[in-house]
């Protein structure tokens, strides 16, 4: 099927934009196949080439090798906050206020407990009906455990519901990044009026932590969690961070306190002593190999502008939204991503009946992206590897496979556990 004629100046913007880029070299630090045109670094992002010699020396040498000395001879021990620092420069955290380590399910509930009993008395927590479900669900069992009132209030509303009953609140649960549309909030605008109603902000950077800059310090953030798995490329399940302000470090107070957290962990000391500052938000053992993955990952970014990362995402999905503009016309595509680049994250989402026979047809072509339902076709450009080419690969293919029909076979409606 020959594609439309304006494909050739489409493509003639996709190589001079590509041209341009600063960040193109970056690529490299990848394990991409070429065949592959990957747009879902925003669920899980793209092997790092780092990691795998990184975790082998983890496995042949530092295990198999130094065994049990390696908490001790490879600084084991200080994994958590060593890649908790190197997190930290990502979203604008001065060293000692962010920590590697758990879930983000994990961290998120510690956090959530944490803020309320830095807020006794208010009986409120506050989360965006929009949020991803986790954290709803711990928002919930939260508010169950302190007997609070949960209020589901968008991201958009918060200030002015602030405005009126701010003091009822003890803390706001939001995302910066709506992950189903890839709307972006105003963290700034939002953290200020939690800070005038002296309720505390805790942010889930999962969908803009190495693709959005973030400035937790310059704009006073209490509390954040995110993922390492995302646009950081930690891999599946790498382990989530936790990011608390200085100011609160010494009023910290988990409900989940392991001996990792001690002020003398090898003391073994029966009664629980918190240790100083982030080292009491420490839980358990941490996952030592999905760590190390981790900090292999993030080498990714070394002498990276997260200012360049920003643009280049911009870029991206701009160009993404102009050709299905001009390729998917009449084929029943909604984009329901904002036009407007200042509010889009690193990703675009097109809405369209047939969203998960689409993405199941688009993979058999060498194109991934995922969806959600009901009819949400989601597609994440990772700045570090994608390219405007990809940009126009994905769309067009998409317009032959729905021109076709192809993804009313059979085959692609046969769902598997994950979608």
């Amino acid at each position: 099927m020959s594609p439309p004629p304006i494909l050739p100046s489409l493509a003639e913007r996709a190589a001079s934009l590509d041209a341009a880029d600063p960040l193109a070299p970056l690529r490299k630090r990848f394990i991409l196949a070429e065949y592959c045109t990957y747009l879902d670094g925003n669920s899980l992002g793209a092997l790092p080439a780092a990691v795998a010699p990184a975790l082998s020396d983890a496995i042949h040498r530092q295990w198999g090798t130094d065994l049990i000395r390696s908490w001790n001879k490879h600084d084991w021990w200080q994994a958590p906050q060593r890649v908790g620092d190197t997190i930290g420069r990502l979203i604008g955290a001065a060293p000692g206020q962010t920590l590697a380590g758990d879930s983000t399910s994990v961290q998120l509930f510690n956090a959530l407990n944490a803020a309320v009993r830095l807020r006794p008395g208010r009986r409120v927590l506050v989360t965006d009906p929009a949020h991803f479900p986790t954290d709803l669900y711990i928002a919930d069992s939260v508010a169950r455990l302190h007997d609070l009132d949960v209020r589901l209030v968008p991201a958009r509303a918060l200030p002015a519901f602030l405005a009126d009953y701010g003091d009822q609140v003890a803390v706001c649960a939001y995302g910066p990044v709506d992950f189903r549309t890839g709307e972006l909030h105003d963290m700034a605008v939002a953290t200020r009026a939690a800070q005038a109603a002296g309720t505390l902000m805790l942010w889930d950077l999962c969908h803009v932590a190495g693709a959005v800059p973030v400035a937790l310090d310059d704009m006073a953030v209490d509390l954040a969690v995110g993922c390492g798995y995302k646009f950081l490329s930690g891999g599946p399940g790498a382990p989530a961070f936790l990011y608390v302000a200085k100011r609160h470090q010494s009023a910290f107070d988990p409900v989940l306190t392991g001996w990792n957290g001690h002020a003398r962990p090898f003391d073994m000391n029966a009664y629980y002593t918190p240790g100083e500052g982030m080292e009491r938000a420490r839980i358990g053992t941490p996952a030592i190999l999905s760590l190390l993955a981790l900090e292999a990952a993030l080498t990714a970014f070394d002498g990276v502008d997260m200012a360049d990362v920003r643009a280049k995402n911009q870029s991206l999905t701009g160009f993404f939204l102009d050709c299905a503009d001009v390729l998917l016309e009449g084929q029943g595509f909604e984009c329901v991503t904002p036009r407007d680049p200042e509010r889009r994250g690193a990703q675009t989402t097109l809405r369209h009946p047939e969203a998960y026979g689409l993405v199941q047809a688009l993979a058999e072509h060498g194109v991934i992206a995922d969806m959600r339902a009901p009819d949400l076709m989601r597609f994440g450009f990772n700045a570090l590897y994608v390219s405007h080419h990809d940009a126009l690969t994905a769309v067009r293919v998409l317009h032959d496979v729905v021109t076709a029909g192809e993804h009313r076979h059979e085959r692609h409606r046969r769902t598997g556990p994950v979608t």
